[in-house]
């Protein structure tokens, strides 16, 4: 505070005897001067103090000085590494698919719980068997009928090769005795009508009788002659076309009834084997599980989109009804956004937190082709990761949700500083460091972040301090800035949780 120090200057008019002026006019004029040159002086102080001022208060509104309302975080040395951090289900890699095999689908009757411990042969689902029973007494009744069938062309075709056989040993040398003993008697005929017509003749020369009994004699020759050829012709006929006649006949009535025992038997046994089916389709609603472990609904496996079976609904044959994993080989998938998808490659390590507990693994494969995308999911496109464990933990359940943390770069020695303290602008990165006279801003070369914190190669030194969110407490820091999403941008409470 400035003490007034009196001169003469600042005493009345009256107590100065020297300004008084000795004539009426300089009395009047010397006072005004007076006054006007102190009014100046006071204005010139006045407009200085302001200039100072505006001058002050610009100043520091383009740089703030050191507030406790700046978090700062000091750049360090140090590991960095940088990991992708997504939410994935558990899930068996090997899986005992328990499917419908009833043609044509059935439907449920009762299903076991999810979760439920099972053997090998317990029963887990009970399908709708009145249809394949009506079905099997229909099949049963064709299966009557085709062995009915078969054992009518059986007894035919027996008929059949019997009567051929009674043909060549029976009918056929009897019809050839006939015929020859027919011969054998025309020959004798002939012969006796031969011998009575040398008699005749014998006896007509001599007188002893007409000329008309010799040619009645002579005709009977003629007669016996005729009968000798005929019954000749019919023995041939018998022997070279008769024989082969009857015997082709009835060889193709052989055959005949053979082809219909043959087309009866394929008959028949369609029709078994269709029993059997429909037998076996009336077992197979029955399902029983092929393996032991915990029984577990489609849905908490890879094909989520597949419904949950119960009790009414009906299911297509080779439908996936059940499954039961094999919790030695469990794995979690994971969908990687598509810009960081080409920096994850199979053999990466990884971290599964189950339960609060964290289990190694390895990223086994990476799908080379996303998964749909729509307004289900927000559009977002995403690559199917599967993550391997490397060890069982006792608490592995198939379809848990699980947190997921893939390893992609590791940094040794580096200096980093939290991604909360950079700004982006056209020409470059900034952040702003703590100096003595307040927060200077600085270009920074920037290298590979985690999201929470970045490593810089150039512009911040170990030591020193930046500010965090400078964008929300410097005013100069928003001036060009390349100004993120409000929901992109990071909080104070975000940036003092980096920072501790």
């Amino acid at each position: 505070m400035t003490v007034p120090i009196e001169t003469s200057a600042s005493l009345p008019l009256q107590s100065r005897p020297e300004l008084v002026a000795p004539d009426k006019h300089a009395s009047s004029t010397a006072p005004r001067r007076w006054l006007a040159g102190w009014k100046g002086l006071l204005l010139g102080l006045v407009g200085a103090a302001l200039v100072v001022g505006l001058a002050a208060s610009l100043w520091r509104s383009l740089v703030r000085p050191p507030s406790p309302d700046l978090l700062t975080h000091v750049a360090a040395r140090g590991e960095l590494v940088v990991t992708i951090a997504e939410k994935g289900t558990l899930e068996s890699s090997s899986n005992e698919k328990i499917k419908c095999r009833v043609k044509g689908g059935s439907t449920v009757l009762w299903v076991i719980e999810t979760g439920t411990k099972v053997k090998p042969g317990d029963v887990v689902v009970r399908l709708d068997t009145s249809k394949i029973e009506d079905s099997i007494t229909q099949q049963r009744i064709v299966v009557e009928t085709a062995r009915g069938n078969v054992k009518i062309s059986e007894a035919e075709v027996a008929t059949n090769r019997i009567a051929i056989t009674e043909y060549l040993e029976g009918t056929y040398p009897s019809e050839l005795a006939t015929k020859e003993k027919e011969l054998v008697i025309a020959q004798s005929q002939l012969k006796s009508a031969k011998n009575q017509l040398e008699h005749s003749e014998r006896l007509f020369r001599k007188g002893y009788i007409s000329r008309l009994q010799f040619a009645t004699q002579l005709d009977a020759v003629r007669h016996a002659e005729l009968e000798v050829d005929v019954k000749q012709r019919e023995l041939e006929a018998l022997r070279r076309f008769t024989k082969e006649k009857t015997l082709k006949d009835l060889e193709g009535k052989l055959a005949a009834s053979e082809a219909r025992l043959a087309a009866y038997q394929a008959e028949l046994e369609l029709a078994e084997a269709k029993l059997r089916r429909e037998e076996e389709q009336l077992k197979n609603c029955t399902v029983r599980s092929t393996a032991s472990g915990i029984v577990i609904y489609p849905s908490a496996a890879e094909w989520s989109d597949t419904p949950d079976i119960k009790e009414g609904a009906v299911v297509r044959e080779d439908q996936v009804l059940l499954m039961i994993p094999d919790l030695n080989q469990m794995q979690v998938k994971i969908g990687v956004h598509e810009s960081k998808v080409d920096r994850v490659h199979p053999g990466m390590p990884a971290r599964v937190k189950i339960q609060q507990t964290w289990v190694d693994g390895t990223v086994e494969s990476v799908a080379s082709v996303t998964r749909p995308t729509g307004w289900w999911n927000g559009n977002v496109v995403k690559y199917d990761t599967i993550i391997k464990l490397k060890e069982r933990h006792p608490a592995v359940r198939p379809g848990m949700s699980v947190a997921v943390e893939v390893e992609l770069a590791r940094y040794e020695d580096v200096v980093t500083v939290p991604v909360a303290a950079i700004v982006e602008y056209e020409d470059g990165t900034y952040c702003w460091v703590q100096t003595p006279q307040g927060p200077r801003k600085r270009r920074v070369q920037l290298g590979d972040t985690n999201d929470q914190f970045v490593i810089v190669k150039a512009g911040v030194r170990e030591g020193e301090s930046v500010v965090l969110n400078p964008l929300d407490l410097i005013r100069e820091a928003r001036r060009g800035a390349l100004l993120p999403s409000r929901k992109d941008r990071p909080s104070q409470k975000g940036g003092q949780a980096t920072q501790a």
